[in-house]
């Protein structure tokens, strides 16, 4: 195990470091952005990877892994090191959460770098160059957008407003249906939480088969700003497992948290 103090001081220093570290892989995957990168296939050509998606891997782990090299590495960009689960805490990063919408030449997409204590977020950062945003929380501070904390909405009477597949509505229990309203698609992952920690919108639901990498960042995030990611038995989620993906997951406001995830109860076989 990696002797790392946990402290607030110790993260802190880790939020300033993956800050920078996250910028200046932005910034280069920014240098490619409608510029039509070389794109390859993976997952069996279910996903593409583009060479900004390489190029911003290459500098978050160069500058992440220099400052911290007790730390474990899991990134999506990189081939799995089953040694990472010998490490207290590592390093879990997206170079470029929202591939697909990078390639398409679409705004909504983001860096995210997430330092995981344990198996819990401890410091994270979202950064989309694209619309010049950059969220930030550490597990003992507030959430930040560009600089200023942010909140969740507050509940109220009004319809929620909700990220979801357009074939997982009819999936929810019948009398929540009616009080949600669904949103356009969000194709990052991370950012459409995110969206959520600053109020934008109400809730999302997550299908199964996400990664630690799409999620760490934004998790904290979300908490820090009053919300809450959990699995479909109301329990948060745990990181750098030997298995990265999750099941179904429901995202919102602590308050709003518990109905959307009884609604969500059907979700689990699809």
């Amino acid at each position: 195990m990696n002797a790392v103090r946990p402290s607030p001081e110790q993260w802190s220093g880790d939020l300033d470091l993956i800050t920078i570290a996250a910028k200046a892989a932005g910034e280069k995957a920014l240098s490619y952005f409608r510029k039509d990168p070389e794109v390859q296939w993976k997952n069996g050509g279910r996903s593409p990877v583009s060479e900004a998606d390489f190029a911003a891997n290459d500098i978050l782990k160069e500058k992440l892994l220099a400052a911290r090299p007790n730390y474990g590495w899991l990134s999506e960009e990189t081939d799995d090191d089953q040694a990472r689960l010998g490490c207290d805490t590592v390093f879990v990063v997206d170079p470029i959460d929202g591939t697909r919408a990078f390639i398409a030449g679409k705004d909504v997409w983001c860096v995210s770098v997430a330092v995981v204590h344990l198996g819990r977020p401890v410091a994270g950062v979202l950064f989309a160059p694209a619309l010049g945003e950059l969220f930030q929380a550490t597990v003992t501070g507030e959430a930040l957008k560009n600089g200023a904390p942010v909140t969740v909405k507050p509940m109220g009477a009004e319809i929620l407003r909700i990220a979801l597949a357009e074939e997982t509505v009819g999936l929810l229990e019948s009398g929540y249906r009616a009080s949600v309203s669904r949103i356009p698609h969000v194709p990052s992952l991370a950012y459409r939480i995110a969206m959520i920690a600053d109020g934008r919108i109400d809730g999302t639901i997550v299908k199964k088969n996400s990664h630690d990498w799409d999620l760490a960042a934004a998790d904290l995030i979300l908490e820090r700003a009053g919300g809450a990611l959990f699995n479909l038995d109301g329990e948060p989620l745990s990181y750098n497992r030997p298995n990265v993906r999750h099941t179904v997951l429901c995202a919102a406001a602590k308050p709003a948290l518990p109905a959307l995830i009884a609604a969500s109860q059907g979700l689990e076989g699809h």
